[in-house]
């Protein structure tokens, strides 16, 4: 059966006549041959409709074209579908998941979260809103220097909750700094350590105050148990007094790692924000002083919880 991604090995195996073949391009050629066949097409027609020769494309059905991204964009353009359906990307691995993602094309940001949270109402268990949990657990987002640590505490301590850091119990599993993973085991594996810290954390505390990495939005699994189970709030703040806080706190890695860190940051800020937004509620921490910020995200924690406690009741 066809893989639903394509396998990302580079290195030639021998196929079952002993001629070297790299697994990702014999994939990529059986996800356009089974395209072709699904849009009734022959190859000569998609050719003509890529503006490729015919000898290209066979060589890339086979798996012996080393296909470059424009032509790639000219075969999917010519069969009718996305780059991400002819490299076999899993919302095209079946008609239902083509169906649904037909009904969520072209839908504004507003429209996706309520069939967001309406499909994991209609999933329960398996992906459903933990509604009685996140009354008691409020997880702070957003980037390093936004103040997650030093305003976590002041308000794990106002509410009377316990207070973590993710990032300290993801070093307790792995045994070694947030770094050392990195260099170590690669990515993978810290995104292991986060969703297993974030597992405990959220069957340990039924109540608790949370400071998330500030990367944590950037994996869509993780992401997601943290919006099931937490109430969520952003810590925003602008680009300068991220950097400043930092340097603050000993840590002049951003400034010394290059010249252009503050452009680094904003592309950053900038590429996580529209993940940070879908957060319950949103602090600004650059607006007023740390006190004033402290109170202001107090009230609007207490006025959050005692609004969704009332539509619990009411509901």
């Amino acid at each position: 059966m066809l893989q639903l991604t394509l396998p990302v090995e580079t290195e030639p195996r021998p196929d079952a006549h002993g001629e070297p073949r790299v697994p990702f391009l014999v994939a990529l050629g059986e996800r356009v041959r089974l395209l072709r066949a699904r849009r009734g097409m022959t190859r000569k027609a998609v050719a003509l409709a890529a503006e490729v020769s015919e000898r290209h494309l066979a060589n890339l059905e086979y798996g012996a074209g080393n296909a470059s991204i424009l032509v790639l964009l000219q075969v999917a353009r010519a069969l009718q579908c996305s780059l991400a359906e002819l490299l076999g990307d899993v919302s095209t691995s079946s008609p239902e998941w083509l169906l649904i993602r037909e009904l969520l094309q072209g839908r504004d940001e507003a429209e996706l979260r309520r069939a967001r949270l309406k499909l994991a109402e209609l999933l329960g268990a398996d992906g459903g809103v933990d509604t009685v949990g996140r009354q008691g657990r409020i997880a702070l987002i957003g980037l390093r220097g936004a103040g997650k640590s030093t305003l976590g505490r002041l308000l794990a301590e106002a509410l009377g909750y316990p207070f973590i850091e993710l990032s300290r119990q993801i070093e307790q599993f792995a045994g070694c700094s947030i770094s050392e993973i990195h260099a170590l085991y690669g990515a993978t594996a810290y995104r292991r350590y986060e969703r297993r810290a974030l597992e405990e954390a959220i069957q340990i505390y039924p109540e608790v105050v949370i400071a998330t990495p500030g990367g944590l939005v950037s994996d869509p699994a993780n992401f997601h148990l943290l919006l099931r189970h937490c109430t969520t709030v952003w810590l925003k703040a602008d680009p300068a007094d991220h950097m400043r806080r930092v340097a603050e706190q000993g840590d002049l890695r951003p400034m010394a790692a290059s010249a252009e860190a503050m452009e680094d940051l904003k592309r950053i800020l900038a590429g996580r924000s529209a993940f940070y937004s879908k957060a319950d509620l949103t602090i600004d921490t650059s607006a007023q002083p740390l006190q004033e910020t402290f109170e202001l995200l107090l009230r609007e924690v207490r006025a959050w919880l005692q609004r969704t406690a009332n539509r619990r009741i009411g509901g």
